[in-house]
């Protein structure tokens, strides 16, 4: 249990730094769009698709393996809570074009991009 918690933390602390340089990297447009949230949830999504069709398809992979990527550093890495913070933030700027933009981008290229990793594994 000590074991996994470690490697659950370690790989949400690499994914949560990466995430920040990512944000630090691609910031806001002009616009105030989070091009940075944005991008890493959408890459956390196609990233965690690949893993979850890696493990799927070769299930002698260790659960360590798992761990330390799926719930570590992708959990780190994909910022959903830093998504529905901006986002309201938007919502309290009375920008629902914007915020609607954003909410609608980020879920459904999540969703595919999870299935084009997944579907990429097979």
């Amino acid at each position: 249990m000590i074991k996994d918690i470690i490697l659950v933390g370690i790989g949400s602390g690499i994914g949560g730094v990466c995430r920040y340089l990512i944000s630090l990297t691609m910031g806001h447009a002009g616009n105030g769009f989070p091009w940075g949230t944005f991008t890493a949830n959408v890459a956390g999504c196609l990233l965690i698709g690949l893993l979850w069709g890696v493990t799927s398809r070769f299930q002698n992979l260790s659960p360590a393996f798992s761990l330390l990527l799926m719930v570590g550093f992708c959990g780190g890495f994909t910022t959903f809570s830093t998504f529905s913070k901006e986002g309201l933030a938007m919502l309290q700027a009375n920008n629902y074009i914007l915020f609607t933009l954003y909410a609608l981008g980020s879920v459904i290229l999540g969703i595919v991009a999870v299935g084009l990793g997944y579907i990429a594994t097979k």
